[in-house]
């Protein structure tokens, strides 16, 4: 699959992988810091953003998609940052082609299965709740984004979430709205999204440095974690940025910068 992406900067490569409802867009701030020093690639991933569609989601095949990525584009020694869902996918390839990773970068994710969310209310963890919401959205007759925000509000009513989500409406040809990512194949496939991940080399990890960042406010890694962390990534810290919540490249992105700086320079 064709994956669409932004380039700037040059030097070491480093690869930005969003999360779930993201794309590209929501990192080009941190980009153009870190571009500074580096050679920085944001992707937008299979059904998010300006990237294909398709009916299946799975890490397996979003591995495949990265991996022809940075072979289509020669990138070898790279960093590999991923948030939420794009941290799942990270770690996923961490542990498929660990030999082109300098360093590995975890932004809120922990390895382990997120499906006991599914049952759970919780503002950020319940994605079937966000979800049905989305899909339940009906943009015939609407004008406007204030009136997508005033219907959106009864569906998912958490203002964070639901502007975040209202970066993914586009404008058709007819010039109606609609979800930019591909929402029904999300929802089709959030079983696999929130899988957990299953390691089949963990002495291709023993060397591969590992940061794990985590949203003091957030509820996406606990103290619980940290043992998987480190058993499947013996050489993994974790930082926490305080005052953050899951999106820490949105709430506190001068101080995420500051940390992937102080771990791979």
């Amino acid at each position: 699959m064709q994956l669409f992406y932004r380039k700037l900067g040059k030097g070491m490569p480093f690869i930005i992988l969003h999360g779930l409802y993201g794309s590209s867009d929501n990192w080009i701030s941190v980009a153009r810091e870190l571009s500074v020093n580096l050679e920085v690639w944001l992707i937008d991933l299979r059904n998010h953003g300006r990237s294909p569609h398709h009916k299946d989601h799975t890490y397996e095949i979003m591995v495949d998609d990265l991996y022809e990525f940075v072979n289509e584009h020669k990138l070898k020694k790279f960093v590999l940052l991923g948030h939420s869902m794009g941290g799942k996918l990270a770690m996923h390839f961490a542990d498929s082609h660990p030999e082109l990773l300098s360093h590995l970068i975890i932004v809120d994710i922990a390895p382990k299965s997120y499906l006991f969310s599914i049952d759970i209310q919780s503002d950020t963890l319940n994605h079937k709740q966000i979800m049905e919401g989305m899909l339940a959205m009906d943009f015939s007759g609407i004008t406007n984004r204030e009136e997508i925000d005033l219907h959106l509000t009864k569906l998912v009513p958490n203002d964070k979430i639901r502007h975040f989500l209202m970066k993914n409406i586009k404008r058709k040809q007819d010039m109606s709205f609609d979800w930019s990512l591909n929402i029904e194949a999300l929802y089709l496939n959030l079983n696999n999204i929130l899988c957990e991940l299953k390691v089949n080399s963990k002495k291709s990890l023993e060397k591969l440095p590992v940061l794990f960042v985590k949203g003091s406010d957030s509820d996406y890694i606990n103290k619980l974690d940290l043992e998987d962390i480190n058993t499947i990534f013996p050489m993994a810290k974790l930082e926490i940025i305080k005052d953050a919540g899951h999106w820490l490249h949105i709430e506190k992105p001068d101080l995420l910068i500051k940390t992937i700086k102080e771990f791979i320079f």
